[in-house]
């Protein structure tokens, strides 16, 4: 898109030539102008492609609609896209599940509004892409892209609208390309935790997203038979004894909520995150008496938090893995929003779960968080022996850097004493003209003095005596410098 082409426009106020298009606020600068000029005509681009698909759907839709009888369906399989269009009776439209490839499905609910006056028949359209296009948002990069429509008999689109205590499911594949990266090691039972009488092991991470996210917590004891207390709080680190409650939720992982995979799972939906940075989540293994209150028989009754005041201790490592998801919809002007949707407990690693009131365009979100800040561990070795260059470098730093702030700030008295204009010594308040006197000091070497400078004042009509060049708070004359001066003359 930066090459200039055989067909270039030369007009001045054609797209390529106008750079604030392409600029980000002020920055001009060459790479930011070639990258967002490619992103400009990759857009456009994409909209042509993407209205071009539309168009030939919609023919191919018409076409079918007319000769597809209840019952009868027809599928266009290729590896950039797959379409299917069916038609089935109103009636059967109830708690319809509507399957795609790669597990991508529409669950329609019993109860929605359908805006159609026909009473007998309808087609569903529906149509995954292999890839989530427009936009910046990298949220969605690894996600296929899914859609359904409700085609009346005249091939127009029929508005369809559920409850929101029973909405639509959708089922969105990702990538299977995609590489799940392994869980981190926690390597718990090496923290002494009685240093700090830390009552959970803590772990920060950031949550920050433009559209609403959910978080998902994936634990793997290396003893299976061992129970754990998970608590959180949003932006700032949750605290649970027998005197203070400060968190935001929590739940207890018992041997029996295990999944086939040995896997303890949790998950925060993306109603809760939004307005949050950051979540701080503590966990703590439950001692024998916790675990037969809270997890003998598979017992599920006991709503009440296992509290304790002693410092945590781990008798086995565990392992992590966080990841974040998301339900996406395209509006009316190809930007992914979220609003309305609501990502639903069955999302993992390869497929997303949302849960919608609407029909249109969507995508799911994930990314993989890097692993969390220990703040046990980061707590358990803060002494100064363990760190001795660390805190010595930090010492050195800081001394430095005030040393070079006081000079800093002595220097810029010095210079603010340069400024303004003196007013001679031996002027007489009396006078009633004034005259400001500049004298300039070349910048040649020894072009300085530090001599008494004096001077005489003549005029047409009259002279002055001789006066003195003076300023009791600064040296004056220095090389390359300017000084100003008032003379006051009767």
């Amino acid at each position: 898109a930066n090459v200039i082409s055989t067909d270039y426009d030369t007009d001045l106020e054609s797209a390529w030539s106008n750079l604030n298009l392409f600029s980000d606020g002020n920055d001009f600068s060459t790479e930011t102008i070639e990258k967002n000029r490619n992103i400009y005509y990759q857009k456009q681009l994409a909209n042509q492609i993407n209205s071009q698909v539309t168009q030939i759907i919609s023919l191919l839709t018409s076409s079918l609609n007319i000769h597809l009888n209840i019952g009868q369906s027809s599928l266009m399989n290729t590896s950039q896209s797959f379409v299917s269009l069916e038609t089935i009776s109103i009636q059967s439209l109830k708690d319809r599940l509507v399957k795609q490839v790669e597990n991508a499905q529409f669950s329609i609910p019993s109860s929605f509004i359908l805006n159609s006056t026909s009473n007998s028949s309808i087609s569903l359209r529906s149509k995954i892409d292999p890839l989530a296009s427009f936009g910046n948002f990298q949220n969605t990069n690894l996600s296929r892209s899914i859609s359904l429509s409700i085609i009346d008999q005249n091939g127009n689109e029929v508005s369809f609208a559920a409850h929101q205590n029973n909405p639509i499911q959708l089922i969105i594949p990702r990538d299977p390309n995609v590489l799940i990266p392994s869980m981190y090691l926690q390597n718990v039972t090496s923290i002494n935790s009685t240093i700090n009488n830390l009552l959970f092991n803590y772990h920060y991470i950031n949550i920050t997203s433009s559209l609403s996210i959910s978080v998902h917590f994936e634990i793997h004891s290396l003893n299976k038979s061992l129970a754990y207390l998970f608590i959180y709080k949003f932006d700032q680190t949750p605290q649970l004894n027998s005197s203070i409650n400060l968190i935001d939720g929590w739940t207890i992982f018992c041997p029996f909520n295990l999944t086939n995979d040995d896997i303890y799972r949790y998950f925060i939906d993306n109603q809760q995150t939004p307005g949050h940075q950051s979540l701080i989540f503590g966990i703590r293994e439950l001692n024998s008496t916790e675990m037969n209150n809270y997890c003998l028989n598979n017992s599920s009754v006991n709503t009440s938090l296992p509290i304790t005041d002693q410092p945590f201790s781990f008798t086995s490592n565990y392992e992590l893995r966080l990841y974040t998801s998301g339900c996406y919809y395209l509006d009316e002007n190809n930007d992914w929003k979220s609003d309305g949707l609501i990502v639903g407990s069955l999302t993992n690693l390869y497929e997303t779960e949302c849960l919608s009131t609407h029909l249109t365009t969507f995508a799911g979100g994930f990314i993989v968080l890097p692993a969390p800040i220990n703040w046990s561990y980061v707590f358990a070795n803060a002494d100064f022996m363990k760190n001795k260059t660390v805190y010595l470098t930090m010492i050195f730093t800081s001394i430095i850097y005030i040393v070079l702030l006081i000079y800093a700030r002595f220097k810029d008295k010095k210079d603010f004493e340069k400024l303004g204009v003196t007013p001679l010594a031996d002027n007489n308040k009396s006078d009633h003209y004034y005259y400001q006197i500049l004298v300039f000091t070349g910048q040649r070497t020894n072009a300085g003095t530090d001599s008494k400078v004096y001077f005489v004042l003549s005029g047409d009509n009259d002279q002055t005596q001789i006066r003195l060049f003076s300023d009791p708070h600064r040296k004056i004359f220095q090389r390359g410098g300017i000084n100003s001066f008032i003379i006051a003359v009767p």
